[in-house]
């Protein structure tokens, strides 16, 4: 597997995890308001404390797929250089 191939299969990977913390953030947000239509301080407090949670972890997975997505165009373009290198060298 070559390392561009790499960065884009652990970016695939972060985009999964991505995209169930937001599907759980927003069941979540659906309990929130549930409870907090039926005045259950209780159980909405430790629901709040779920989404802080699940937001921060969102907020740092959205960072490392940033990081990840300047990972790849990098590798791309390091690649794409050693392409043209090779068609210059072979002329």
């Amino acid at each position: 597997m070559s390392a561009f191939q790499k960065v884009v299969s652990a970016q695939m990977e972060t985009m999964s995890q991505l995209l169930y913390l937001q599907g759980e953030l927003e069941r979540c947000q659906e309990v929130e308001k549930q409870l907090s239509e039926i005045n259950e301080a209780d159980e909405l407090g430790e629901v709040q404390n779920e989404i802080n949670l699940m937001k921060e972890e969102l907020r740092l997975i959205q960072q490392e797929f940033e990081e990840q997505t300047a990972l790849v165009i990098e590798t791309y373009k390091e690649l794409n250089q050693e392409k043209e290198h090779e068609i210059t060298v072979n002329y």
